[in-house]
């Protein structure tokens, strides 16, 4: 009940996992939509590819803000979709996600504020 009541949430989730080049590993119905992409699209796409090649030095250095701190609050940034739609992140908070060990197994990015960019 409480995955189905997160995947229909009216704000975005989503995360990758641990690999040298992240693969995007979840994304709710909203960060599906978001990013224009099928749960069979997601779950083999580098999270790299979320963002413009002109903004992946921004999003490397609040992914490792993020690893050093546990997470990161207030993320603002451009990204795109699969169709090449570029829309504004406003107020994201990052996390590292941990297993019953206390291990980081990924990260994840909850959002509730974007806006399209021309």
């Amino acid at each position: 009940m409480q995955a189905q009541a997160l995947f229909d949430a009216s704000f975005v989730v989503v995360s990758h996992g641990t690999e040298s080049d992240p693969i995007l590993n979840y994304a709710n119905q909203a960060g599906l939509d978001l990013w224009e992409m099928t749960w069979e699209q997601l779950i083999r796409t580098p999270s790299r590819q979320t963002a413009e090649p002109v903004n992946q030095e921004e999003r490397i250095r609040m992914l490792v803000l993020a690893e050093e701190q546990g997470y990161f609050d207030g993320y603002r940034g451009v990204r795109i979709s699969a169709t090449g739609r570029r829309f504004l992140v406003v107020g994201a908070t990052v996390w590292n996600v941990l297993d019953h060990q206390s291990r980081r197994v990924g990260q994840a990015a909850t959002f509730s504020n974007w806006s399209e960019v021309p």
